[in-house]
């Protein structure tokens, strides 16, 4: 998920507090379904049967693709990636599959076409980020099965939740449906980038590709597979996602003209230049003396505040979620400017951000090393908000920058892409609550995603699609140590691997039958 994370959507899936029935996942909970979906059929078994026969064989692929790391930010792994990939795709049943070059790290594209009436599009990505094995209890490549108390047996690897597990469950679905011999309700386009991780810089030249395009644009719409239940069971339905801006500013002796230009004994700060207090006292500028508010010139002019409904949403989320568990997971004591939790929630989809990811100036090792840097560099990201573009806000920011001054200090964008928002009464939407409803899995209708991904891509023009996030399961840590994804659970109310794949199963029912 999405940037898709994303440790951001994972906290916005740890919050989730409502409680829901005790209706349970499987063929019970499945009958509960108002539409003549896949609970009315009989399929339904032969499926779910088929399910548990592929869960061997679903988690060695998981197991697998784990082993075979792609980080775009490395440049590791990226042709190896896409062509596992495209592996992937053609064993699940998708056809026309295609190695899309694009500047960056390619893509791949791949159809199921059964003559449905309707087509629903499948966003993957197959890069993971960074990892440090030092930082991991396992091997972060060996896949190991590692029981986690309140949810049971999982896998623990990097790219476990975000994506690779939810992407291998859905392939899984393709799988069972398949082997159960029945029919696919709805024809599906499947798209996939290696550069999710880095911001997403090339993606768009793959969704507008002239064969692409024109599949997608015969979606009903898109969605990322997410593990998306907390420990009550509880999903979000985001109604959008935040926009990102990845870059960095990098202030040097050799582009200010003053300071050295490269490192120097520090006894000589009383008669040079310091780029690194240069690159501080620009950073300052970006935000109010407190860090929280962006101070960029212009930045909130196209700012869409929250309406009515999306703040209500948010506040009656708030009434069943855990606010002290949050905080204690966390590691924080108060909401920043001592807000309250509803408040500080809503404050968390409705403003954009200016955040500082890293700073690197000069020896940062143990001891003293007395050195004044030839160069610093701050890493930042720049969550944004409707109607916030990316075109404006890397303007407004590189405006500002030189407005005050520092048009020296250089601005690297790396990646990024606008924010993403979806109606709630599109098909896409109503197929998702309608989904949740025939599982028994409470849903709660969420206002905004404050991590992001690039559905943009699919929302604005030239695809003009609704975008989302659907799934059932549980995982955690993207991004971090230890991250896992959910195989066998023992938590009644959360699904595990067979379970999260008869989700997507019970989705595609829905999307073809829903009105």
């Amino acid at each position: 998920m999405m940037r898709d994370d994303e440790q951001a959507f994972q906290t916005m899936v740890e919050r989730r507090g409502l409680l829901r029935g005790a209706a349970m996942l499987g063929a019970g909970a499945m009958a509960m379904s108002p539409l003549p979906a896949l609970a009315a059929s009989s399929q339904s078994a032969a499926i779910r049967k088929a399910a548990e026969a592929g869960k061997d064989a679903s988690l060695k692929r998981l197991r697998d693709w784990i082993a075979l790391p792609s980080i775009a930010a490395e440049n590791r792994n990226m042709p190896e990636g896409a062509a596992y990939m495209a592996e992937l795709a053609r064993d699940a049943g998708f056809t026309n599959v295609e190695i899309v070059p694009t500047d960056g790290h390619p893509g791949v594209f791949g159809t199921i076409d059964v003559g449905a009436k309707r087509t629903l599009g499948i966003y993957f990505m197959y890069d993971v980020k960074q990892y440090d094995p030092a930082e991991w209890s396992s091997p972060p490549l060996e896949g190991r099965m590692v029981d986690k108390p309140g949810f049971g047996l999982s896998i623990v690897g990097r790219g476990a939740v975000n994506q690779k597990g939810p992407e291998a469950t859905f392939l899984a679905a393709l799988h069972a449906i398949r082997a159960a011999k029945a029919k696919l309700p709805v024809n599906i386009v499947l798209v996939c980038e290696g550069e999710e991780e880095i911001g997403s810089p090339h993606f768009r030249q793959v969704a507008t590709k002239p064969n692409v395009l024109a599949a997608l644009k015969s979606c009903d719409g898109i969605f990322i597979p997410f593990a998306s239940q907390d420990k009550t069971g509880a999903v979000d339905v985001n109604l959008g996602s935040k926009g990102i801006i990845e870059l960095e500013l990098i202030a040097s002796g050799a582009k200010w003209g003053r300071g050295p230009k490269g490192d120097v004994h520090s006894s000589l700060k009383a008669m040079i230049d310091s780029p690194a207090w240069r690159l501080v006292q620009a950073l300052q500028t970006l935000v109010t003396p407190d860090g929280n508010t962006p101070a960029i010139e212009g930045w909130f002019e196209n700012v869409r505040p929250l309406t009515d409904r999306e703040k209500a949403l948010i506040r009656e989320a708030a009434k069943g979620a855990d606010e002290a568990a949050e905080k204690a997971a966390l590691g924080v004591d108060v909401w920043i400017d001592n807000l309250k939790y509803d408040d500080a929630l809503i404050r968390l989809a409705q403003e954009p951000t200016v955040n500082i990811e890293g700073l690197v100036a000069g020896y940062t090792g143990p001891g003293g090393k007395t050195i004044l840097p030839g160069k610093a560099v701050a890493k930042l990201d720049l969550r944004l908000v409707p109607n916030q573009t990316r075109a404006e806000a890397e303007k407004k920011l590189r405006a500002h920058l030189d407005k005050h001054g520092f048009a020296d200090v250089e601005m690297n964008v790396s990646g990024g892409y606008d924010p993403t928002e979806v109606a709630e009464d599109s098909r896409l939407v109503r197929t998702e609550l309608a989904t949740y409803k025939a599982l028994g899995v409470k849903a709660n209708i969420n206002a905004r995603l404050a991590g992001s991904w690039p559905g943009a891509t699919f929302t604005a023009p030239p695809v003009s699609i609704p975008a989302a996030h659907f799934g059932i399961g549980h995982g955690s840590g993207a991004h971090a140590p230890n991250e896992y994804y959910l195989i066998d659970s023992t938590n009644p109310k959360v699904a595990g691997m067979v379970d999260a794949t008869m989700g997507f199963v019970e989705f595609l029912y829905t999307l073809a039958a829903i009105k």
